[in-house]
């Protein structure tokens, strides 16, 4: 039993099956010797010869050969069949034969009832092949012969019908296996692509948030310094020194996203009021539009300041773009319900609910993904509120830390 206890129930069938095939080899081989050798010559000796040679090479075909068109698994068990019958008739040595290939009826039957009406059939023909050869219903017959092989065969069909029970467990573990290692496979796969689109969403709003509101800034500068080269040639030399800062931001952002694809878009060094004082006097600069700026000295882990810094660069580049206003109003503070930025402007307005844009979206994402909220208020003629909120325990973390 140690030897075999690294062993797989499965292996340790097709170990089992194989040592029994091996048993019955020696069992042909000794019976067809004993045939040869030691029986006295006459017509029942070649007749029992050629009964069991019918079977040896029947098991032969179809162990080497099982998809052969011939000897197919029940023409093999009626060939058991008539053998058996036959060295039942013409001696009394069949007993060991039909022990040991009590296991065929199960592994050919392909079916209990296959394996039971074969298995039935066997032990009719010997029970009646012995009556015929005794001539009748002899004490002999009832006391030895039924009693025995009735105990065999009854043996032998519980031992088959828990084998093929143990076997259709197998299979149908076997089975399960493959639909869960299946179900794995799948589900990892699913995981994989999830994380592919998480990773090309993240990197979109990244690059968004970075790259396109710089590339943005350029264009409006641009167009801006080459309207006013004539009239107004210092105002056009200082949108272009805006462009090459500009530039050359977007350039050290596109490293960064190169050379650190997990950690992204680092805000300065600085307490977050700091960072957001620096992006206000560009934006004023470049626009020329007045910013009034009401920002708390906060300290703020790394991802509050970025999220914060992007919410307001998002929102001056939605104001750049399409408010057409004159003021923009910031105002950062710490509530008891978490830190607070809010950006109002007097321009346009729109109507929250019809817009789609990439950028309000991203907005939300980024601040839900630290348990914030984005609210944004507006109306046609009335201007535009935004507030961002992150809740203290996430603003906090990292300055406790």
């Amino acid at each position: 039993m140690t030897a075999l206890a690294g062993v797989t129930p499965d292996a340790l069938w097709a170990t089992s099956l194989r040592r029994w095939n091996t048993v019955c080899w020696l069992l042909f081989a000794v019976m067809a010797v004993g045939l040869v050798a030691i029986d006295r010559p006459g017509e029942s000796k070649y007749v029992a010869l050629v009964l069991l040679g019918g079977v040896v090479l029947s098991y032969a075909v179809l162990d080497r050969f099982p998809a052969n068109p011939v000897v197919r698994p029940h023409v093999y068990l009626s060939v058991l069949v008539v053998a058996l019958g036959g060295l039942a008739y013409l001696r009394g040595n069949y007993a060991a034969l039909f022990m040991v290939t009590l296991p065929h009826y199960w592994m050919f039957g392909r079916t209990p009832r296959a394996s039971m009406t074969f298995l039935g059939l066997a032990t009719a023909a010997t029970l009646a092949a012995t009556v015929l050869r005794q001539d009748g219903w002899t004490v002999e017959f009832f006391t030895e012969t039924l009693v025995s092989t009735v105990l065999v065969v009854a043996v032998g069909a519980l031992i088959g019908l828990w084998a093929h029970s143990v076997v259709g467990q197998s299979a149908e573990r076997a089975r399960l296996i493959t639909e869960l290692e299946q179900t794995q496979a799948e589900l990892s796969e699913a995981h994989q692509r999830q994380g592919a689109a998480d990773e090309r969403e993240r990197m979109a709003r990244e690059i968004h948030d970075t790259l396109a509101q710089g590339f943005a800034s350029i264009i409006v500068l641009a167009e801006a310094a080459r309207a006013g080269l004539d009239s107004d040639p210092a105002r056009s030399a200082q949108q272009l020194r805006s462009i090459e800062s500009t530039a050359r931001e977007n350039l050290a952002e596109a490293r960064e996203l190169v050379g650190s694809p997990q950690r992204p878009g680092q805000a300065a060094a600085g307490s977050v009021a700091q960072t957001l004082r620096r992006t206000l006097d560009r934006f004023a600069e470049d626009t020329g539009l007045v910013v009034d700026a009401d920002l708390a000295d906060l300290e703020c882990d790394q991802q509050t300041r970025i999220a914060l810094l992007r919410c307001t660069q998002e929102s001056l580049a939605n104001v750049r773009k399409h408010a057409r206003a004159s003021t923009v109003g910031v105002v950062l503070a710490r509530q008891p319900y978490g830190v607070e930025l809010e950006i109002t402007d007097d321009g346009t307005g729109f109507v929250v609910e019809s817009s789609s844009g990439f950028g309000l979206d991203g907005m939300r994402k980024r601040l839900a993904e630290l348990g914030g909220r984005l609210t944004v208020t507006s109306s046609l003629g009335d201007g535009t509120r935004v507030l961002a909120l992150i809740p203290p325990a996430t603003a906090e973390s990292g300055a406790t830390a």
